[in-house]
């Protein structure tokens, strides 16, 4: 069973990267796999490329393990598919031009120009398009419209399979979201009968994930940014007002999931392009785990006929006790059983990667009866898996340092006290006189000659540090 996850902008692209740093960790995503497939004009962004370049490393690390029936490891378990080249679907004359230029505007007749004129301001018409739509969705709507046409759309529908389900992540305040998801939704629902497999899309259980206000942009004194923060509460109540009576108004989707913040940071403004970074927020974490949420849910429970959902779920997300910055004792127990545990194993996977590894290079368990030698740690194979190590720290990083924060962990280096890296609590004591890196080696050597003989190198490594993770983990109660 695949679930198709399309990520609309750039709220879209962050998202999903952080739906990566939990399928990295060994989250229990209940699919076989995650087709990612981004719809956005702006090919230069920076959030985007970002993302991609982790989709990239993490297909290549879970090409190379087999997870047959002696495995126990979960990270990086569940497949990344690619039906669409680079996972974006391409939008054709949107690279170079303005509005004007895409619709043609100058071979239009006087009386169409005048129609044209009351409907989109000269500053829409002036629009440059190559970077996105600058918060401005009826722009959106019109230039977004042209996906179903493309061999991307039909490459899409022609890989769709019974079982498959659809899951949509978009913000609601600027241009490229708001107008993309009901577009996306619109012809899916009503999908040209003429593509493959289109009786199945119409009546997939698709979700959605709608992102409402949770940052700002720097404000300007003289008025020259064409995106403005201050109208991104009005542009949401407009848009919410639209999918009241288009979406949830006539059963689109099986389950719509909200969530905002009302602790909104001021980012540095950007139209777009390599200056659109934005650091990872603790929102988009939590919209990650709506597409977690929606595979969950039994397929009879997701039933829909003729386009329509037979019973829709409509849900929103909450915390146990509200702070400027969350640990995972802010949440409510069933988010920390699904978060805490594989967090806590990858953050010390990949923090003895950053800080151990290299002197712990002859112990027994990288000597052992199948060594893990230096052209493992030259291999492609491993120059990846650091891209992945270096990016969840990264990741935790900027989480902890945004408005609102979300540190679970203590990120700096603490070589004699490994293992109290999990705020809010206090290690066990284990029967053993070693201890923090000292005690993560023996373990690691402990387990490595039980590992199967069956498995290639590459999923040996990953098998043996999952193993040790989740040991020490449970003995230390860091979970």
């Amino acid at each position: 069973m695949k679930t198709y996850v399309f990520g609309i902008g750039g709220t879209g692209a962050r998202v999903i990267k952080s739906l990566v740093m939990l399928m990295s960790a060994g989250i229990d995503m209940h699919t076989d796999e995650i087709v990612p497939i981004f719809i956005d004009p702006d090919n230069a962004a920076a959030d985007l490329t970002r993302t991609v370049t982790v989709l990239r490393s993490y297909q290549i690390i879970n090409e190379h393990i087999l997870f047959t029936k002696d495995v126990e490891d979960k990270f990086f378990k569940t497949r990344i598919g690619e039906p669409i080249s680079g996972f974006k679907m391409n939008l054709a004359n949107v690279s170079n031009g303005t509005f004007a230029q895409y619709m043609n505007f100058g071979t239009l007749s006087v009386e169409n120009q005048a129609l044209a004129r009351i409907l989109f301001s000269d500053i829409n018409w002036g629009t440059m398009m190559d970077v996105g739509f600058k918060g401005n969705p009826n722009i959106g709507s019109v230039v977004l419209n042209q996906f179903t046409r493309s061999q991307d759309f039909v490459d899409f529908a022609a890989n769709f399979q019974q079982g498959d389900r659809i899951f949509i992540i978009s913000s609601i305040f600027g241009g490229t979201g708001a107008s993309g998801f009901p577009l996306l939704l619109k012809n899916l629902r009503g999908i040209d009968s003429k593509l493959p497999n289109a009786d199945l899309i119409r009546n997939a259980p698709i979700g959605a994930i709608t992102v409402l206000p949770y940052f700002n942009v720097e404000s300007d004194a003289d008025g020259r940014h064409i995106i403005d923060g201050s109208t991104f509460i009005s542009k949401a109540k407009a848009a919410l007002e639209y999918y009241e009576k288009n979406i949830s108004g006539n059963n689109s989707l099986n389950a719509f999931y909200y969530i905002a913040d009302d602790i909104n940071k001021s980012y540095a403004y950007s139209e777009g392009g390599t200056t659109q970074q934005n650091d990872a927020h603790l929102v988009e974490l939590l919209g990650a785990l709506a597409v977690v949420d929606f595979c969950e849910i039994d397929i009879s429970l997701l039933d829909s006929a003729s386009g329509k959902a037979v019973n829709p779920f409509y849900k929103e997300f909450g915390i146990n006790e509200g702070s400027d910055v969350l640990s995972f004792l802010n949440f409510y127990d069933s988010t920390r059983r699904l978060l805490q545990k594989p967090m806590t194993q990858f953050i010390l996977f990949c923090k003895y990667m950053d800080e151990q590894l290299p002197s712990s290079k002859d112990q027994a368990w990288a000597k052992g009866k199948r060594s893990f030698d230096e052209n493992f740690f030259k291999s492609s194979f491993y120059a990846h898996l650091s891209v992945i190590k270096k990016a969840y720290l990264q990741w935790l990083q900027e989480l902890a340092y945004n408005q609102r924060g979300f540190a679970p962990f203590e990120l700096a280096e603490m070589k004699k006290d490994v293992f109290g890296l999990v705020k809010g609590i206090v290690p066990s004591k284990v029967m053993t006189l070693k201890s923090n890196y000292a005690l993560f080696d023996y373990r690691l050597s402990g387990i490595e000659p039980k590992i199967s003989n069956n498995l290639n190198v590459e999923a040996r490594f990953i098998e043996l540090f999952y193993q040790a993770t989740e040991k020490l983990v449970n003995e230390k109660k860091l979970a």
